[in-house]
């Protein structure tokens, strides 16, 4: 039995993908305009969920970059009244901080989100061998133990 109902994407799944390629091609300096646009959109959830897969795209481009702190600030205003964008920029933030070898404390990384203690485990340009030995004791999950136990023997083989 069909109906010609059950064939039709629904209207959300269609802007979710709408959003996804307008971001994707967003120009920088019209970026922060795109995103809030789309955090308008009536759906909260499947807006946060599109403008969060861009900002983790963006994040990752850019976190070497010496451009990454002014989109972080940019995008923090943009963002400001979502929390869960907030606490991804936040955590975004921090593993450009351990990438680049600037200062930070065992608390922040232990603290972190799982999803933060995964992704510094497992990328390997914010993977700093003090933050891995951190991570393989105090890692939330066998999972970000186990990924961090690994990153270090890798490091430690002779190439």
């Amino acid at each position: 039995m069909t109906s010609p109902h059950l064939d039709e994407e629904p209207a959300e799944h269609r802007r979710f993908a709408r959003y996804l390629q307008v971001l994707e091609a967003v120009a920088e300096g019209d970026e922060a305009d795109r995103v809030a646009a789309v955090l308008r959109d009536q759906d909260m959830k499947m807006a946060d969920s599109a403008v969060g897969r861009h900002l983790d795209r963006r994040a990752a481009d850019l976190l070497t970059d010496l451009r990454f702190t002014a989109w972080a600030q940019i995008l923090t205003e943009v963002i400001a009244d979502r929390d869960f964008l907030t606490l991804r920029l936040r955590e975004w933030t921090l593993l450009r901080t351990i990438a680049l070898d600037e200062p930070w404390t065992a608390e922040e990384l232990a603290g972190a989100t799982d999803w933060f203690q995964r992704m510094a485990a497992t990328t390997q340009s914010a993977a700093s061998p003090k933050a891995l030995r951190l991570l393989a004791e105090r890692g939330r999950t066998r999972r970000v133990r186990n990924a961090a136990s690994r990153q270090l023997r890798h490091r430690d083989q002779p190439n």
